[in-house]
């Protein structure tokens, strides 16, 4: 995605703070309900973030009324934005050590 386009995803209201609380994975509506954010704003704005790819499908667990609900996480750990030699976007990317360590988890805690 060109730098501008992330930009101006990230000045959309709400997703600096969606990517923010995303550092662990969360479902809409935790995330929703944590930065307090209508429901529908929140899906919308998942939707920006991971077409964007600063935000992913983390995982789909059995909520405790046995329904398949959608985790999300951040894909990312940093953004930086430079402006010296017009714009550009730098982000760094969670990093593999991370990711596999979460695999592990997730596998663990379905046994």
């Amino acid at each position: 995605m060109a730098s501008d386009e992330i930009i101006e995803v990230l000045g959309n209201k709400y997703n600096p703070e969606i990517l923010e609380a995303a550092g662990e994975p969360m479902s809409a509506q935790e995330l929703s309900d944590q930065l307090d954010v209508p429901i529908a704003t929140c899906y919308r704005r998942i939707e920006e973030l991971t077409e964007a790819d600063l935000l992913e499908l983390h995982d789909r667990p059995l909520s405790e009324e046995h329904r398949r609900i959608k985790v999300y996480r951040r894909c990312v750990d940093e953004v930086s934005i430079d402006f010296r030699d017009g714009l550009s976007v730098d982000l760094e990317q969670r990093s593999d050590v991370t990711n596999k360590l979460d695999e592990v988890w997730r596998r663990m805690s379905q046994s």
